[in-house]
């Protein structure tokens, strides 16, 4: 009887304790999940108060607030921002770090290490060209007005002409910002000058007739496109013609007399080693770019060691088409016979976009072979605006906006055709266009599970590691079947292995512009102008380059990692689902992912 009823009694306590248990586990779990609904609710009220502070940002996320005004340039806004940095960091401390989940957790360790980067590093924040041959106020705001600032009724029509009355005082800003650069002796080497005058004067046009300006010709060409009365669109065009005589010609023309006197300073000194503690700052960049604590010697040595290896893949296809020479005769043959080129002619560009356009299809009608996760967001190929295909870039792509009314564009410069072989193209158009950026940024944009910060967050080696990962997945996939196509994707791989080289090389080894391009031609088909424009690139975005073959190294190191502990079990479209569906992050952080992926999968085993 004793028994029975100690055995009852041990029952109760034990039910009474799993209750409990149970109660405190529940408890736990509401707190836990309260925790992380404030947590991420606070993150987007901070990315939200940061993306109204920069209406231009909004306009190409699709929205219409502040439409009618520009980014502040000024001194006194990048100083708040820091401020706010701060104070961000400061509110972060306020979250029990462990009552957040696994992504939560991310989320807080991606933030914070964004707050402290922004203010550790604010000293360098003059340590920049604001205009240059590659990016700029005076060449991305007719860019911007062109292709983000939707016209749909007569109230969009008016912001369009409050945007133009603004240009004179951003200019007057942007200005000030070279002045106070200047002062500090940050100021861009001599080469520069010449295309930001280009571009200027382009943009200019003729001064006195407005009629001539490209913004008015976007301007009425939006205007017809909607209802309005006659009257009401009379008016409106009237309003844009005084804005551009009062405001944006005035911009351009005092831009060009003060780059004018600025051009007087410059000297022909490329690296940023010329900069006050520059060498610091290029390993700020380097670490920036890559994500890595690379030395700007390794990435050298990297850049070597890989130019050498694709060397002799590429003396592996002569082979296969039974060419004999060396590598630079070989090279010689590719740069100049006409078989790859089109025509330098209006027809000859339609037939490369199209071209570009059908190679993009052809991809997007096999994704389902290597991915689980696809982009709703369409694309179109377009080339490169006549008004900056000079100074532009080879390519590029911009992301369309989340809810798909302005479709994800990649860009190709069609300026000089030579320039443009038909052996690169698929290399390109993979890049680009599918799988690579469209790709990730669309599907990084379309994600429902991230703060919104993570949606938008960059991190170069991520993003063009993935380009340049998706210029091999074809290969892989049993595209390039034309040798001299795949001959085309080693020169596009090679371009990136000499970047590592380049760059290092400019900025840490105090290589001339001349000793650079001639490495460039020295070891890649490409042409001597393309050679010169790559350069010029590298000099004013000192570190940019080398985030390509790193982060290309790096998946593809992981992804052998995977390989080889999953065996059987390794699925490539999981493998590019866990690196699409995170938002872009660091590269150690995407390591993480898939070393939990591995242990997952093992433990299932």
């Amino acid at each position: 009887m004793k028994t029975k009823f100690l055995l009852l009694a041990l029952s109760v306590i034990f039910l009474f304790n799993c209750k409990e248990t149970k109660n405190k586990t529940a408890e736990t779990s509401e707190v836990n999940s309260n925790e992380i609904i404030r947590f991420n609710d606070w993150l987007n009220t901070v990315y939200e108060r940061d993306l109204m502070s920069k209406p231009q940002s909004l306009s190409m996320r699709g929205r219409k607030d502040r439409q009618d005004e520009l980014n502040d340039l000024s001194e006194a806004f990048a100083l708040k921002q820091i401020d706010l940095a701060k104070q961000d960091l400061k509110d972060l401390s306020n979250f029990d770090v462990s009552k957040l989940n696994n992504d939560s957790r991310l989320s807080y360790d991606l933030f914070k290490r964004k707050l402290e980067r922004k203010i550790k590093f604010a000293k360098y924040r003059h340590h920049t060209y604001p205009v240059n041959q590659m990016r700029g106020i005076h060449a991305s705001i007719p860019a911007f007005m062109i292709n983000m600032h939707k016209i749909e009724d007569k109230t969009d029509a008016e912001a369009y002409v409050s945007r133009l009355n603004a240009i004179k005082p951003t200019f007057d800003q942007l200005i000030e910002g070279l002045k106070l650069r200047a002062k500090k002796n940050i100021i861009a080497p001599k080469f520069v000058f010449k295309h930001v005058l280009n571009d200027c004067n382009n943009i200019l046009g003729s001064p006195n007739n407005s009629e001539e300006s490209l913004f008015l010709k976007d301007f009425t060409k939006k205007l017809d496109k909607i209802t309005i009365e006659d009257h009401e669109k009379n008016n409106l065009i009237a309003s844009a013609k005084e804005a551009i005589k009062t405001s944006v010609n005035v911009a351009y023309k005092n831009l060009i007399d003060y780059v004018t006197e600025l051009e007087k300073q410059a000297t022909t000194d490329d690296g940023v080693w010329k900069l006050d503690d520059g060498n610091n700052f290029y390993s700020y960049r380097l670490e920036e770019m890559t994500t890595t604590n690379l030395s700007a010697d390794s990435i050298h040595n990297i850049g070597l060691a890989e130019v050498a290896r694709i060397h002799d893949e590429m003396r592996a296809i002569m082979k296969t088409l039974n060419v004999n020479g060396d590598l630079k005769d070989f090279f010689k043959f590719m740069k100049t016979d006409k078989q790859f080129y089109y025509e330098d002619t209006q027809a000859g560009k339609d037939k490369m976009i199209s071209g570009y356009q059908a190679i993009v299809d052809s991809m997007e009608s096999r994704l389902d072979e290597v991915f689980f996760t696809k982009p709703k967001a369409r694309m179109q190929v377009k080339a490169v605006e006549s008004w900056r295909e000079k100074s532009a870039g080879k390519a590029f792509y911009q992301r369309g906006t989340p809810d798909g009314s302005r479709k994800g564009t990649f860009y190709a410069n069609l300026y000089k055709m030579a320039d443009m072989p038909t052996y690169e193209m698929e290399a390109l158009a993979y890049h680009e266009g599918i799988p690579g950026h469209h790709m990730q940024g669309s599907i990084s944009q379309e994600l429902t599970d991230l703060p919104e910060f993570r949606k938008y967050s960059r991190y170069t080696a991520y993003s063009e590691g993935w380009g340049l990962y998706c210029e091999f997945l074809p290969k892989e996939m049993g595209f390039y079947s034309d040798p001299y196509s795949d001959f085309g994707r080693l020169a596009m791989e090679i371009w990136r292995a000499c970047r590592l080289v380049v760059d290092t090389g400019i900025h840490e080894k105090k290589w001339t512009r001349e000793q650079a391009i001639k490495y460039l031609t020295d070891n890649t088909p490409s042409s001597e102008n393309a050679c010169r424009k790559a350069i010029e690139r590298y000099i004013v975005m000192p570190g940019q380059a080398t985030a390509y073959k790193i982060g290309m190294l790096h998946i593809l190191k992981v992804r052998e990692k995977a390989k080889n502990a999953l065996k059987g079990d390794f699925d490539i479209r999981k493998f590019h689902d866990i690196f699409l569906r995170s938002g872009a992050v660091p590269l150690s952080v995407f390591e993480k992912h898939i070393d939990n992926w591995i242990s997952e999968e093992q433990t299932k085993s």
